[in-house]
């Protein structure tokens, strides 16, 4: 299942975050927690390049605790300063502050050589489409300053938010890159929803995830469909023909709607009604 999203409005905010790169001192980049490489834009590192940088596991509380500690520890490794969080909740954003300083110490000590003091540091907040950059705005700020939705696309201008005398915040849209060369990570941007559900074949996607929760985690489909008998699970064309029965998902003749039953599942898995689940762990291959 090939996946390729790139509209021609990324194109021309690729170009103006590089312009204003040169504005901020630190690059705060939002991950999705439940697929951090796959949500790493990989033109992000050459764009900052010389800049601190500070990454946020973002939507914490929709993937796996366990695998949330294993992603912690994988940047950390790389001498990335990485906090993870539910974007959603202002005490989420305590520890935010404490990181800041310590990815900017050195710009900070270098200003108070300087004589300069208690200057804002800069900061531009960058990641792929939906993964949450004006939720974690307006909930760092404790006010709504940020433009927010559940689809990508949302935020097509960079808008400046001021918190305080301390941090001044760039917000800018969501950008993918223009190919990707690894179908896994496609998918899994099309389950986290960054890619316009318009352009996918949603049934397909669905038997994506069905067999990957088979495999990964079956008593998320267990607890929520009742897919478990004799200790094995069915096929995913099955699986989804089961779900439509369950949740009613029915045409004409009670035939099985499963397009419906597509989309439903995987809105259950965007919005964590399948429990807490991560598509990716550090040390896997891509792919």
């Amino acid at each position: 299942m090939q996946v390729q999203w790139y509209p021609g409005h990324m194109t021309k905010a690729k170009r103006a975050m590089k312009e204003d790169m040169k504005l901020v001192d630190l690059v705060i980049e939002i991950l999705d927690a439940r697929a951090p490489l796959s949500s790493r834009n990989p033109d992000i590192d050459e764009l900052s390049r010389g800049k601190a940088r500070l990454i946020l596991l973002g939507k914490a509380d929709l993937a796996d605790e366990a695998a949330n500690r294993s992603w912690e520890r994988f940047f950390n490794e790389r001498e990335l300063v990485t906090v993870r969080v539910d974007l959603r909740r202002r005490a989420d954003m305590k520890p935010i502050q404490a990181a800041v300083k310590k990815a900017c110490r050195e710009k900070i000590e270098r200003d108070l050589r300087r004589g300069i003091k208690n200057r804002p540091v800069r900061a531009m907040v960058v990641g792929i489409p939906n993964v949450g950059k004006s939720t974690f705005i307006n909930s760092y700020a404790g006010r709504a300053c940020a433009k927010t939705g559940n689809r990508p696309g949302v935020t097509r201008g960079n808008q400046w938010i001021r918190l305080g005398r301390e941090v001044e915040l760039l917000d800018t849209p969501g950008i993918l890159w223009p190919k990707f060369e690894d179908e896994q990570v496609g998918i899994r941007l099309a389950l986290l929803g960054s890619v316009r559900d318009e352009i996918l074949g949603m049934e397909e996607l669905s038997f994506r995830l069905l067999g990957f929760l088979r495999e990964r985690y079956p008593e998320a489909l267990k607890e929520r469909y009742g897919f478990l008998e004799n200790g094995l699970l069915t096929e995913p064309p099955q699986m989804l023909v089961e779900i439509a029965k369950a949740r009613n998902c029915l045409l004409k003749g009670n035939k099985p709607d499963t397009e419906k039953s597509a989309r439903l599942l995987i809105d259950d898995f965007r919005s964590g009604r399948l429990g807490a689940v991560t598509l990716e762990l550090p040390g896997e291959e891509q792919g």
